[in-house]
């Protein structure tokens, strides 16, 4: 029977990198530690830089700043059939006084019919009606200005004190009452429709064909029949209000006045606007672009 001789025990094999010690004879062998093997290093989380966002630019103008448009004033050169207003407002009221007070009379015709109209029974509308008709008439063919309109107030006042010294009023007055002027309804309709129908076209088309309009720099006369323009340089241009008189720019006009224009330069010129409506508003409008520049209007730049 063979014997099984067992071979040398070994103990556990050293782990690369130990020191491996020899046993000192007469001490206990040392065990052997495995050496701890380092672990590898934990990543390092970097802060992150926040993503930057594109930033809108604001869109790029085309012209640094808005231009303003520049201001215009349009003047109107009217005629004096503008003042004739009284006539036509007058006939108008007398027409409905008469329709509802006034009395309904038969007059008969040559052909035998018969034609029935109102007749205002006082004779206070009649005569009224015809002293404004002359008035206007009278205040629109002749001009007083300055002085002259001052002398005819002063006569008007002068010859009623005189009336009222020498106790002639009584007389006048009596002459006065003894006259009678009547007129029926359709005269009083028909006369001031006419009136007013030229009026109207005198005012709203006729007047309007021609006038100047300012701007900053330039004025320039425009019609708009043909198309002609004539331009002034306002440089040094002088411009003058009239409403010297009295009757016509106050009274009718209400507020009305004529603008005289002085041009400068070689070509020196006068150039006179009469019957202006609200000519004190205008003039100052015109004074105030007179002093601006034109440069500071120029037209916004196309895209």
């Amino acid at each position: 029977m063979s014997s099984i001789t067992p071979g040398p025990q070994r103990g556990p094999q050293p782990q690369p990198g130990a020191v491996q010690q020899q046993p000192v004879q007469g001490q206990p062998a040392p065990v052997l530690q495995p050496a701890p093997v380092a672990a590898a290093p934990a990543p390092v989380a970097y802060p992150q830089a926040p993503a930057q966002q594109p930033v809108q630019q604001p869109a790029e103008h085309h012209h640094h700043h808005e231009q303003e448009e520049a201001p215009e004033v349009y003047i109107y050169s009217h005629s004096m059939f503008f003042y004739w207003w009284p006539v036509w407002l007058t006939g108008y009221i007398m027409a409905v006084i008469t329709y509802l007070n006034g009395t309904k009379v038969t007059i008969p015709s040559p052909g035998g019919m018969a034609t029935e109209t109102f007749i205002h029974p006082s004779k206070n509308l009649g005569v009224t009606f015809t002293i404004i008709f002359f008035l206007v008439i009278l205040i629109t063919h002749v001009t007083m200005r300055g002085l002259s309109s001052l002398v005819a107030i002063l006569a008007v006042a002068f010859g009623v004190l005189l009336l009222a010294y020498f106790g002639w009023w009584e007389d006048v007055l009596g002459v006065l009452g003894n006259i009678y002027i009547f007129m029926n309804v359709t005269f009083y309709w028909f006369f001031a429709t006419l009136v007013f129908l030229v009026w109207a076209f005198s005012f709203f088309i006729y007047d309007r064909l021609a006038y100047w309009r300012v701007r900053p720099g330039q004025i320039t006369h425009e019609r708009v029949i043909g198309g002609a323009e004539k331009s002034y340089d306002t440089r040094g241009m002088v411009f003058e209000k009239h409403r010297e008189d009295l009757f016509r720019h106050w009274v009718l006009g209400l507020g009305s006045g004529d603008i005289q224009i002085t041009t400068m330069g070689a070509r020196r010129e006068s150039i006179y606007v009469p019957n202006v409506l609200f000519i004190n508003t205008k003039v100052n409008r015109i004074q105030e672009m007179i002093a601006m520049k034109p440069t500071e209007f120029a037209p916004p730049v196309q895209a």
